[in-house]
Formats: C-alpha cells, structure tokens, sequence
C-alpha cells in the first residue's frame, strides 16, 4: 500500500507553476464591473474595430436610433 496520499500521486496541472495566486484578493474588481454595467465578449475581429467602450457603445446607439428614423421617414 501506498502512503502518498490521491493528491500527491496525481500529476500536477503546468498552471500551478505559472501562476502564485497568495496574494490575490478575491472579487477584487467585482464591484466594479457590476456598477458599470453588464459585461460582454466580443470576437477578436470587432474587437480591433473599437478601441474602447465608449466607441462600442456610440455604434450599438447609432444602430438603435436607425428603425426609429426609418420609421418617422415612411409615410403611412
């Protein structure tokens, strides 16, 4: 019978080398995300398009407002 314990006979994952998570504070930066808003995952593609989020939000704004000034332009 073996005396290392389940843990220690399993390999160990390359990231617990790479990384030292001692002094990390959890939900750092939660409070910050969460009072600005929601968060979103763009692709990488768009992501070059707009350097920051106040251009992303002037274009989904822009995008907004086009039905509504197709629709007072249509005559009924």
């Amino acid at each position: 019978m073996s005396t290392k314990s389940r843990a220690e006979s399993e390999e160990r994952d390359p990231a617990d080398f790479e990384y030292d998570f001692r002094g990390g504070v959890r939900g750092q930066y939660y409070g910050r995300t969460t009072a600005s808003g929601i968060t979103v995952r763009i692709d990488p593609d768009v992501a070059q398009v707009f350097p920051n989020a106040d251009a992303v939000n002037a274009a989904l704004r822009r995008l907004i407002q086009q039905p509504r000034e197709r629709a007072r332009e249509k005559p009924r």
